[in-house]
């Protein structure tokens, strides 16, 4: 069995209690802040993992799905990657001059991922989104942009969001949102301004883009023929995709070359490494674009991007994470069912989502708490995002599914009590992007 607080939450607390008094909002990443999480039966730190296992500062272990918000594909303390990024750490991390690093990683990436033919290194996937936008401005010389999902913390994308504090307002009269699997909605953009939009970004979200009967293209295929028709660049940000969905990522999976795209997470498996990728006539425009920064191609990042694509070269790691997944949502969504609950994994088996959802289709954030209270008690840590690593075991899925089932269990009792706040111990989670 898991430990599971039976040491509590002692030390996690200590240091959140410091953290509130050191750091602005008490953490790095938004998506890890304990409103995330249903605070008072959940870990605030965590501070070691392996496989597919973490353990909090207290002592407790998890079975983890949320896997730093995706970066863990192999699994955490991952051999063949811990020993290459060490080896390099011995030899040294960053350098006057460049390291060869950077032309081995460059061919791996060229070697598997559809459109690129040449490729830049940063750090988070931020970064490369950020250049791919501003490559497509500078090869177009037009300023508009064409947004679907989710980009990143900069200005260009971020004026977009609720937390758009501190970003000069004109910068959201160039971002036009369009709609996933509606291309109806961007081509209304491209009627609006003909002439003005430099690209179309967009990412993958978990449902299938659809086919349409008039072309029997999918939705992405018919994204980059219509940015095309209109003299736009076809930009796929695949940070979350990219070796994920296939080794080269969603667009070999759905059969679309972008002409840039951008790959980050994954690729070190857990080390902070990004790229933009693309066909070389566009990539060419980062020659003359400011896209430069001092630890761009820093050898630690390398080393664990070497060492993972070619772990995902080597191993079945694709087929793994598909197949686990596939029992994963199936029996969740099973269970589910099973107790009458509003409730559905969604997204492909290698990333998917927990959606809960109230008698009007709006989310219901007391029942999503819920679950994730009754499946941290029993050593399941799970999130918004629901990622599969190559070192998650039948003996991990079995554990969850049986925890997830008492969860479900419990989740009808709440509903049918008519008051299922009253069932949480902490408080409920939130959305990083509240509205105002």
């Amino acid at each position: 069995m898991l430990n599971v607080a039976e040491n509590g939450f002692v030390v996690s607390e200590s240091l959140w209690e410091w953290a509130q008094r050191l750091i602005p909002s008490g953490t790095q990443t938004l998506s890890k802040a304990p409103n995330q999480f249903v605070e008072g039966v959940t870990p605030k730190y965590l501070r070691k993992g392996a496989g597919a296992h973490v353990w909090d500062v207290d002592g407790n272990e998890y079975i983890d799905y949320p896997l730093a918000l995706g970066p863990i594909i192999l699994g955490y303390n991952y051999a063949p990657v811990v020993e290459a990024v060490t080896r390099q750490i011995t030899q040294g991390t960053t350098f006057t001059l460049m390291h060869p690093l950077e032309v081995d990683v460059a061919e791996l990436v060229v070697t598997v991922v559809p459109c690129a033919e040449m490729v830049r290194f940063a750090k988070n996937g931020a970064d490369v989104t950020t250049a791919a936008v501003r490559v497509a401005r500078a090869y177009t010389g037009r300023d508009h942009v064409a947004y679907c999902g989710y980009h990143g913390c900069q200005d260009w994308y971020a004026v977009t969001t609720p937390r758009d504090r501190g970003i000069p307002k004109v910068l959201k009269k160039l971002m036009h949102p369009f709609d996933y699997n509606r291309i109806e909605t961007l081509e209304a953009l491209f009627d609006s301004y003909p002439d003005d939009m430099a690209c179309v970004i967009m990412e993958v979200p978990g449902e299938d883009p659809c086919v349409y009967e008039n072309s029997g293209r999918n939705f992405l295929q018919e994204v980059r023929e219509l940015a095309h028709r209109n003299g736009a660049l076809f930009i796929l940000d695949e940070i979350v995709t990219g070796f994920r969905y296939s080794i080269g990522g969603a667009q070999e999976y759905y059969g679309v070359e972008p002409d840039l795209c951008c790959l980050g997470k994954a690729m070190g498996n857990g080390f902070p490494v990004s790229a933009i990728a693309g066909k070389k006539e566009f990539m060419k425009e980062l020659e003359e674009v400011f896209f430069s920064m001092t630890f761009s191609g820093d050898t630690v990042g390398l080393s664990a991007a070497k060492a993972t694509i070619e772990e995902l070269m080597k191993k079945p790691v694709i087929e793994e994470i598909w197949r686990k997944g596939e029992r994963l949502h199936r029996g969740l969504n099973m269970a589910a069912a099973q107790w009458g609950v509003p409730f559905k994994v969604t997204g492909k088996p290698p990333r998917g989502t927990l959606v809960f959802k109230d008698e009007e289709g709006r989310e219901d954030l007391i029942l999503k708490s819920l679950f994730l209270q009754e499946t941290v008690k029993r050593g399941i840590l799970f999130g918004g995002p629901v990622f599969i690593c190559y070192t998650h075991t039948e003996e991990d899925m079995d554990r969850t599914l049986n925890a997830s089932f008492e969860a479900f269990r419990l989740i009808r009792e709440a509903i049918d009590s008519e008051s299922p706040q009253d069932y949480l111990e902490g408080k409920p989670v939130t959305t990083v992007f509240r509205k105002r």
